[in-house]
């Protein structure tokens, strides 16, 4: 009786195995049209994940699936690659990054001009000392060990970080107007060194603001050539968007030639109607530069403001110290006297947002730290300076001082044929210069840019779809293979077998941004399904919760076999 059922047992787990033959994929994406990264014409064809990489890219995967995802109608692509995020804080409270994730969005890279890491104990006081609606404590030193700490902690995207310029001075030098001696330089460059070895992507700048603005063009060269040794390379928000902004390409260039490393301009742009007509000759020396041999490329947001704060409206002598002391000397009527004839006097030594936006209507308030400023928010510097019987300088002041904090502000500054034209430029990646965040929670305390959701979706739905302004392929080219081939980062950015499973289905035909600067935080629609290293986090329009995302590491990392790129 025993040896019969045992005998029936096995002759059925027989007949189960031979009816259930081997799954080949974890998920095959069927029938979509494939846009695999190159640039070139999309075909009709399967994409098929097996665990975190692509098994298969082509017109028909053989074998069998877990589960399948029907794309028909529907554009498959590479993961979509944030050059410039300011996710570095949003990502710790909400893993999730969904107004990002809703864009196809699957790498994160952080690093303009301030980077999470190296710190010192001085500089991690005051990053507590002034943060803003997100609180959190700084359980890390280096930038490492923050990607290391938000990765575990648990984050939807990818991550990667350039080190911050002016991190790196704050850490030798403090943030007064001062040169480093050689012995500062040395350890300045030593820490870019470092971070290039723990996988940093090169060094990252933003000169316009103080301490950055104190750095001067050789300083600049010296740390970067660090990153050089090490395949990384120089990104940068220049010294001048405007006034000077043609110098500060060239200096950008001269930067790049020196260091031996490629470099990127952050968000190009011409700001103020002045320096609206210099877009040819930003342009041209770029594509000259190339011609040269040296690789030089851009990233931009698709919109006509930029966001930052009333820092870049007052002149950087004022700011030497940091917050604290730039607060104090803005409280001395002697000063304050200064800094206001300085606001309205055009000048090339520093750059006036407040000057090139042409008028103070056109400086929009959208973050506060004072819970009593908070109803100023979506109120413009006009506004408020009537509301006070001040002046717009005056109010602008104040505000930083009752805010004890720099104030978020977006400025109009920019042309919208010169946008148009921008998104076309075959060296032009794209990045949303915001933060990731949700339209629920801490992030409601605060306004936004729309640009935080909907630069990709902009990209893909006005410029390309409705304005023709590119084509898709080379928009998802410029999303995806191109900026991961400026950071040189491995096996990603393309479809291809081998390549991590960072893959997007979205709809050319109804993929649209909905943020608006009145109404900002509103999430683009049209992208269907996301995966990150294989799983899925997006899913017919919602989260999974799936939280995947890693720390991509650049060609400088020690943990590549051979040790990574870095030449003594």
């Amino acid at each position: 009786m025993k040896k019969s059922l045992a005998l029936a047992m096995a002759v059925a787990g027989l007949f189960a195995t031979s009816a259930a033959p081997p799954v080949d994929y974890s998920v095959l994406i069927r029938g979509g049209t494939i846009y695999d990264g190159s640039g070139g014409a999309p075909y009709v064809g399967d994409v098929a994940l097996k665990g975190d990489k692509i098994a298969y890219v082509g017109p028909h995967a053989p074998g069998t699936a877990a589960r399948t995802v029907d794309a028909t109608g529907k554009a498959v692509s590479p993961g979509f690659i944030n050059m410039l995020s300011w996710a570095v804080e949003s990502l710790i409270v909400d893993g999730r990054g969904l107004s990002d994730t809703a864009q196809g969005v699957t790498l994160e890279v952080f690093g303009e001009g301030n980077s999470m890491g190296p710190l010192t104990p001085e500089m991690k006081k005051l990053e507590v000392q002034r943060q803003g609606d997100i609180k959190y404590p700084i359980r890390w030193t280096t930038l490492a060990q923050y990607l290391d700490y938000i990765t575990k902690k648990g984050v939807t995207p990818n991550v990667a970080s350039f080190i911050g310029a002016t991190t790196v001075r704050v850490h030798e030098l403090g943030e007064k107007d001062v040169d480093p001696t050689p012995a500062q330089l040395d350890r300045m460059r030593a820490l870019v060194r470092q971070a290039m070895k723990e996988g940093a992507m090169g060094v990252g700048s933003s000169i316009i603001y103080a301490p950055a603005s104190y750095a001067e063009t050789p300083e600049l060269a010296a740390i970067t050539t660090e990153a050089g040794k090490c395949d990384g390379m120089y990104i940068s928000h220049m010294r001048s968007e405007g006034n000077r902004l043609l110098e500060s390409i060239d200096e950008l260039i001269e930067i790049s030639r020196q260091s031996g490393a490629p470099a990127e301009i952050y968000h190009f742009k011409q700001g103020g109607q002045p320096n609206w007509s210099k877009i040819d000759g930003a342009i041209a020396r770029i594509e000259a530069a190339r011609a040269k041999g040296q690789r030089i490329t851009a990233d931009m947001y698709t919109y006509t403001a930029g966001a930052t704060g009333l820092d870049a409206a007052m002149p950087t002598w004022v700011q030497s110290g940091g917050l604290e002391a730039w607060i104090k000397r803005l409280k001395d009527p002697t000063t304050r006297e200064r800094v206001m004839k300085e606001m309205r006097t055009p000048s090339n030594d520093w750059e006036n947002l407040l000057l090139l936006s042409g008028s103070p209507d056109k400086v929009l308030l959208i973050a506060f730290k004072n819970p009593k400023l908070k109803p100023l928010t979506g109120k413009t510097l006009a506004e408020v300076a009537k509301m006070r019987g001040k002046s717009p300088e005056e109010t602008a002041m104040d505000l930083v001082i009752e805010d004890n904090s720099r104030v978020g502000t977006v400025y109009f500054l920019m042309s919208e044929d010169n946008v148009k034209r921008a998104v076309g430029l075959p060296w032009m990646s794209f990045g949303s210069d915001e933060s990731s965040e949700a339209p629920e929670g801490v992030f409601l305390k605060s306004s936004s840019h729309p640009r935080a959701y909907g630069n990709v979706a902009r990209v893909l739905g006005h410029y390309v779809r409705d304005e023709k302004a590119a084509t898709l392929p080379d928009a998802v080219r410029r999303l995806t293979s191109l900026p991961a081939t400026n950071l040189g980062i491995k096996n990603r950015g393309w479809l291809a077998p081998g390549y991590y499973g960072d893959v997007v289905v979205f709809d050319p035909a109804t993929i649209q941004d909905h943020a608006t600067f009145e109404k900002p935080k509103q999430l683009a629609t049209g992208v269907e399904d996301v995966f990150v290293n294989g799983v899925q986090v997006w899913k017919d329009g919602k989260h999974t919760g799936a939280k995947p995302g890693r720390v991509v590491r650049g060609p400088g990392w020690a943990g590549w076999p051979g040790g990574g790129a870095c030449k003594s």
